[in-house]
């Protein structure tokens, strides 16, 4: 008996040694491509550092294989005969997912034995050569790791340098001072509508994304000065690309956690031509609970949402590369009076029942085709619509039709672009690019104005318009330390005949290795969120006109200086300084203090009619960026602006805009512990420190006597909630196995229960004022299986 016993355990005690040293592994592979050309390179050179058994030569198409790596974090070494050498740092590699690499070498300029330039894709630098200045390149990676995205690609750009969220409630990006209505998204080269739920017409942020980080690679974030490839747009770009699926084996994906409950697979549609697909769905968290009958404390009003992505990547041998990508979201939320709480309170204080639907929806098809090693062209076709209702209903009315307040705007988008790229050489690139977009416009919207009782319509219409976009862009390396961009940039807008001519220019100079200093210049402008157009009044006579038809485009001219220095491979710092003048601004044509620079950042924008461009702004301020890259475990950013943003109206005063809190600062740190071969362990922190919203005063005597909410226009924007601070903390833990790897987190968000303001109510009623709160403490639990 005792010898069975001790057998069992001797053999107990060696099956989990056995397991214990068992190595996991993992297959990488990638592409290595021309960063002028996109061509594929031959015979380059792929390693492991600290890691001699491990290498591979890339294929005649440029694709590499390096096998049986082991999990961890590993870094890649890339070189190529006639090309700068570079290093891929901190690759994740799990048990679970193959990992894919696209490798862009740039080619020198001076021959090999002349010059030896070891340099990294630095994520701090954009993907789009071209954007010299103000442009940094997104990290799937940090949007999941980084404490408080919520896995939230706006969410996560609000780390960075000169940008900041409007709410915790919403995802909106203030670039610099500039309404978010500035910011351009952009996904594999086509212009998209707002990717978020419960998102109207004109704005671009939402409180829930429609994009996935499972679905992207990473991408370009740009907030001044962009090059010509981008137009009608004054603040910043989003350009996002989706990845391709693997295609070499079917892998699948779970996810539960704040966005909602997932499921991703992805795999090859032919092995023969490296064809693949992948396709992500989510469905809304607390809607699912609900509908199981448990209470989430939000009363009637649940959010539903789902979304899907995907993308089809179709590569043949002589016809070129096809692409079919698309992105859809739906959402809608019911509020009813009783339920809500003073967030939600109308300017009469009446109760109303509230019920909001939004739909987007993107479909494109792409085709790249290589006319020769240095040539290649680009078509785009695509379709996208979006789709917003918004019904509020008097909620104790004794009249049939209750209702006080709809809006209903469809948009429906076709889109047709081309583009070229020719490599001259190593030191030449010419791009050269037209895009078309026919709009459909449904637009249908009924209020009750402020001290009536009759409903009226504010908009409705079927319109069509085109927006016809035309850019060529130079590049050249003069050597290989300094380097410039020259474009032109134009646009026309049939619905007026408005045309803007606008030249961009940036330039790069290497001081030493690790040194570099940045100029840019350009001239940007922008339609007006397409509703405002349609805002119609009666003139004298009773007919009903567009007084707001004519309209031309905002316009604005970017300058940007930048120093970056890299204090070793894994510390850098960067400072920039900028200044931005904006005119034809939207403003009203009686002298008052509104206008269209300040709207952008709620759900719909103000119904102002008689507009004329006849506003002006201006934007300055400096950035600081101190990071280490995530090296050993560690990474910090910290990111600091001081800036100034103001405007002027229709009344001739210069005042602070909405979005002028006059300083940001984040700091982000996070250390990975490595606890076995199999499991690792991390913690994440974030702090967001800025300055408070502006906003208006109310006029309460006014207000009571007229029965709704009053605003003292002359001191429109003169008063500033108190300052905004938060603390994020993120808790992370992550389990490879044979078969599948599995990742938990718990990011506690607002730890410290912090009340920050969201906005100030009024009851004209009875006089009395409230402040309504930001989010406060929210934990979000996460987990992630993939296998």
């Amino acid at each position: 008996m005792k010898k069975a016993f001790l057998f069992t355990v001797v053999s107990c005690m060696a099956i989990i040694s056995y397991g214990q040293v068992i190595t996991l592994t993992q297959t990488v592979k990638g592409a290595i491509l021309d960063d002028q050309s996109g061509n594929y390179i031959a015979n380059a050179t792929i390693t492991i550092e600290g890691k001699k058994d491990f290498g591979a030569v890339s294929d005649s198409l440029g694709f590499f294989w390096l096998r049986d790596i082991p999990v961890g974090r590993q870094t890649l070494r890339i070189s190529a005969m006639g090309y700068d050498e570079i290093f891929i740092r901190n690759v994740e590699v799990t048990s679970s997912k193959e990992v894919f690499i696209e490798v862009r070498l740039k080619e020198r300029i001076r021959k090999l034995e002349e010059v030896v330039v070891k340099s990294g894709r630095s994520k701090s630098k954009s993907l789009n050569e071209s954007a010299l200045v103000s442009a940094r390149q997104f990290s799937v990676d940090e949007a999941v790791r980084y404490a408080g995205t919520r896995n939230d690609p706006s969410r996560m750009a609000q780390n960075f340098a000169g940008v900041s969220g409007s709410n915790d409630a919403r995802n909106d990006i203030i670039i610099r001072g500039n309404s978010p209505a500035g910011v351009l998204w952009r996904m594999e080269g086509i212009d998209i509508p707002n990717p978020n739920h419960y998102s109207t017409l004109g704005s671009t942020g939402g409180p829930v994304t429609i994009l996935n980080t499972n679905t992207l690679k990473n991408s370009d974030f740009l907030t001044s000065a962009f090059p010509a490839q981008y137009g009608n747009a004054i603040a910043g770009v989003f350009d996002l690309r989706m990845r391709n699926g693997n295609s070499e084996k079917y892998e699948f994906l779970a996810q539960a956690g704040f966005n909602g409950f997932e499921g991703g697979v992805e795999g090859p549609l032919s092995c023969k031509n490296k064809s693949s697909f992948l396709v992500n769905y989510r469905y809304s968290l607390v809607a699912v609970i609900q509908r199981v009958g448990l209470d989430v404390g939000t009363g009637s009003a649940t959010p539903y949402y789902q979304d899907l992505n995907f993308k089809i990547h179709l590569p043949t041998r002589k016809l070129g590369v096809f692409n079919l990508f698309g992105l859809g979201g739906e959402s809608n939320i019911k509020f009813g009076a009783l339920d809500e709480d003073n967030l939600y309170s109308t300017n009469d204080g009446t109760l109303r029942d509230r019920n909001f639907n939004s739909l987007t929806g993107v479909i494109g098809l792409s085709h790249t085709f290589f006319f020769d090693q240095s040539t290649s062209g680009k078509l785009i076709l695509a379709a996208s619509a979006f789709g917003s209702k918004y019904r509020e209903e008097f909620y104790d009315s004794p009249k049939p039709d209750k209702t006080a307040f709809f809006t209903r705007n469809t948009q429906i988008k076709y889109s047709v672009g081309y583009s070229i790229n020719k490599k001259i050489d190593a030191r030449n690139q010419l791009t050269a690019a037209l895009v078309v977009d026919l709009n459909r416009l449904n637009l249908r919207n009924d209020y009750i104005p402020d001290g009536d009782s009759i409903l009226s319509t504010l908009f409705d219409s079927k319109q069509n318009a085109a927006l016809v976009k035309g850019s060529i862009n130079f590049f050249h390396r003069f050597t290989d330390r300094l380097s410039t961009n020259l474009g032109l940039y134009s646009q026309h807008f049939s619905l007026n005949n408005s045309w803007s001519v606008e030249p961009r220019w940036n330039l790069k100079y290497q001081l030493k290795p690790a040194q570099s200093i940045t100029f840019g210049l350009g001239l940007h402008s922008q339609t007006q969120p397409l509703e405002v157009y349609f805002y119609q009044s009666q003139n004298a006579s009773g007919l009903t006109v567009l007084t707001n038809k004519d309209l031309g485009f905002v316009r604005s001219a970017h300058g940007v200086a930048g120093y970056d220095i890299n204090l070793s491979s894994h510390l850098r710092v960067k400072a920039e300084v900028y200044g931005q003048y904006i005119w034809d601004a939207a403003v009203e044509t009686n002298s008052t203090s509104f206008s269209m620079l300040n709207a952008g950042a709620d759900f719909y924008f103000p119904n102002k009619t008689s507009l004329r461009n006849r506003g002006e702004g201006y934007n300055y301020g400096v950035e600081l960026t101190l990071e280490r890259f995530l090296n050993k475990g560690f990474y910090f950013l910290l990111t600091s602006s001081a800036f100034q943003s103001k405007y002027m109206g229709s009344d001739g005063v210069w005042r602070n805009t909405a979005f002028n809190s006059n300083f940001a600062m984040n700091l982000l740190a996070g250390k990975e512990f490595r606890l076995t071969a199999k499991t690792s362990f991390a913690l994440d922190t974030k702090i967001a420190f800025a300055g408070g919203q502006r906003y208006t005063p109310f006029d309460i005597s006014a207000s009571y006597t007229a029965g709704y909410v009053v605003l003292k226009d002359q001191e429109a924007y003169g008063l500033q909630h108190p300052h905004y601070l938060r603390w994020d903390f993120k808790l992370s833990f992550n389990r490879n196995g044979p078969k599948a790897t599995q990742k938990w987190y718990l990011d506690l968000q607002n730890l410290t229960n912090r009340d920050n303001i969201y906005v100030r109510t009024l009851n004209p009623r009875n006089g009395k004022t409230a402040v309504i709160n930001q989010i406060g403490f929210f934990p979000n639990i996460n987990y992630v299986v993939t296998f």
